[in-house]
């Protein structure tokens, strides 16, 4: 009988070297002057299927980058499943902070330095590496089917398409993610929530152009002005969104769930760390846990108005613009959200503006059903594979593509991820952790035998 940690352990080389390969791409997705990079990346990501014993392996165009689908269906009996990733990564700049060249895979004190290492490329191919080897092993007992897009880190702006169109190619039971962080070093996490996301952009005018300070100044509106006046009344003194109606739909969380979160071993003054920040802020009432993960927000993501460059310019601008997000927990719905939020600004404006509302846009929460099989047998997975009782999460990010997996194939999502929050996701040194690399695989190989 094959001993999983010791075969992944022989073979530790050769699966460094596959991620390493695929790491070496710049594939950035959002840089048109590395186009053909992101290519490159699908074709090594399609051709890493094929030499694992993937079949059906495949690139399919969108109208951006392409998508890199494969199937194993071997097992008539079994539970199908749908493992999604994405092969596309964020820009490497500023490139004076990296300690080693970010397309240049590094080791260094236990962890992999690279663009691309934990988001996403070291974690699905994490799923590729585990599927190969109990394919030429002969004992994988599932069916598998890989989605992996190239333009997670654009919006996947296409992917949702691909989705609605090829809805009997994705069929499957559920869908697994690699993409998401552990809590804390050497404990395992399952993510069960996720918040939603609900987004706007207002404009404001007070005039036909910008004008002198000199000879209009205390005669006429400033926009910027009526910005901040308008923009000041989203929230009261206590940080709770002040929006009629924003509270309507969030449900509570129960005594149980509270007491869950109070355990976790997270401490205000290691969030504050993480985060970089001066102090904390917000809603009232709840745990800094409980407001990350489980309470809706209203952000300023952005405001601009009149003359920002070198020097003075004595003007008062006509103009004035802000990006607004909100971020949504379960049961609350994006468009009621929005339609909230909109009827606030214009009811707050001032009468001297007036007011625009773009780009509306958002995506609901999501909650992992409870008790399913599959959550189950992962924990049991990542309990035998770290030897410890692995953390339930939730994230207070969204992943737009599971309400696409829910709403066009209506299939739930398991997150099981292997990052950690301090891995510079996004930000110069990108790293992953060799032990999560190894103990990662470890648990995927145990999760198949037990989702089976």
């Amino acid at each position: 009988m094959i001993d999983p940690r010791s075969y992944l352990a022989e073979h530790r080389g050769a699966q460094l070297e596959e991620l390493f390969n695929l790491l070496r791409i710049p594939s950035v997705s959002a840089v048109a002057a590395y186009r053909s990079d992101v290519r490159s990346a699908a074709e090594a990501f399609a051709d890493l299927m094929r030499r694992s014993g993937i079949e059906q392996v495949g690139l399919h165009e969108t109208s951006g980058h392409p998508v890199v689908y494969g199937e194993y269906l071997h097992s008539p009996t079994h539970p199908t499943v749908l493992v999604y990733g994405h092969y596309d990564v964020q820009p490497p700049e500023p490139l004076n902070l990296w300690h080693s060249p970010p397309f240049e895979p590094e080791v260094r004190d236990g962890k992999i330095f690279a663009r691309g290492a934990t988001d996403d490329k070291g974690q699905i191919t994490m799923h590729l590496l585990v599927a190969g080897a109990m394919i030429s092993l002969g004992i994988l007992p599932v069916n598998l089917k890989f989605l992996v897009e190239g333009e997670e880190e654009v919006g996947s702006l296409h992917l949702a398409d691909f989705i609605a169109t090829h809805k009997d190619l994705l069929a499957a039971d559920y869908v697994v993610i690699s993409d998401s962080t552990m809590l804390r070093p050497g404990v395992p996490a399952l993510c069960v929530g996720l918040r939603g996301l609900a987004g706007l952009e207002l404009r404001l005018r007070t005039g036909a152009h910008d004008l002198h300070s000199g000879n209009f100044g205390g005669a006429v509106p400033n926009a910027a002005h009526a910005l901040v006046e308008l923009l000041s009344t989203l929230h009261d003194s206590e940080g709770r969104v002040a929006v009629d109606g924003f509270y309507d739909d969030v449900v509570d969380l129960t005594p149980a769930e509270r007491r869950a979160f109070a355990a976790l071993p997270l401490t205000d003054r290691e969030f504050l760390d993480q985060a970089g920040a001066y102090s904390l802020y917000g809603e009232g009432g709840h745990t800094t846990l409980e407001r990350v993960w489980t309470r809706p927000t209203l952000e300023l993501n952005g405001i601009w108005s009149g003359f920002t460059g070198e020097g003075r310019k004595t003007v008062i601008p006509c103009e004035a613009s802000a990006k607004i997000t909100c971020r949504l927990v379960p049961y609350q719905d994006p468009a009621k959200v929005l339609a909230a939020v909109t009827n606030h600004l214009r009811s707050h404006c001032p009468d001297s503006a007036q007011l625009e509302i773009l780009d509306p846009s958002g995506v609901p929460a999501f909650l992992a059903p409870p008790g399913h099989p599959a959550l189950r047998a992962a924990e049991q997975a990542l309990r035998e594979a770290y030897g410890h009782e692995p953390d339930i999460i939730r994230m207070g990010g969204s992943i737009p593509v599971v309400t696409a997996f829910q709403e066009l194939l209506g299939l739930p999502t398991l997150l099981m991820g292997f990052g950690l929050p301090d891995e510079n996701l996004h930000a110069p040194d990108e790293h992953f952790s060799l032990e999560n690399f190894s103990l990662g695989m470890l648990s995927l190989w145990r999760f198949w035998q037990l989702a089976a």
